[in-house]
């Protein structure tokens, strides 16, 4: 039996460009000043990458292979907990498309082959608007969002 999946899209645009766009998600020490995390890799294709928490324990909490680099405009990864990495059903695949738009950048991001209503899933739908609105804010005026911040209850 297949699995029924689910995807993720968002968009949003950039006073930025797009080599800042790509260095921004692949380069450790800018990713840990918008994100919280940095994106560890060499970025080939084929190779592994880890998404470790900018944080003394230094955990790392997601892991996956690099699909396709062709910067500053592409970059595709799997995606999957370290628990599960090794299982390939488990990995689902995310998608950054970096393209000119006018004098700024628009960022696409497609996170998907998600399992339908799996922690993973809805993780994703409220972490990303969270850590691409921190990404925009970042490049824009040198200052990311507190990206760990929880909503306040009513």
């Amino acid at each position: 039996m297949t699995k029924e999946t689910t995807s993720f899209l968002y968009v949003t645009y950039i006073l930025s460009t797009p080599e800042k766009v790509f260095e921004a998600i692949t380069r450790p020490d800018v990713a840990r000043r918008y994100w919280g995390h940095e994106n560890v890799s060499d970025w080939r294709p084929g190779s592994k990458w880890e998404h470790v928490r900018a944080d003394d324990k230094r955990t790392v909490q997601i892991v996956g292979k690099v699909v396709e680099a062709s910067p500053p405009t592409r970059l595709v990864i799997t995606w999957a907990s370290p628990s599960k990495a090794s299982d390939p059903a488990s990995c689902s695949r995310v998608t950054f498309d970096i393209e000119e738009y006018e004098n700024m950048v628009r960022l696409t991001v497609t996170h998907d082959e998600l399992e339908a209503d799996s922690g993973m899933a809805n993780g994703v739908k409220k972490g990303w608007p969270v850590v691409l609105s921190s990404l925009k804010s970042f490049l824009e005026t040198g200052r990311g969002l507190d990206v760990f911040a929880k909503p306040k209850a009513a």
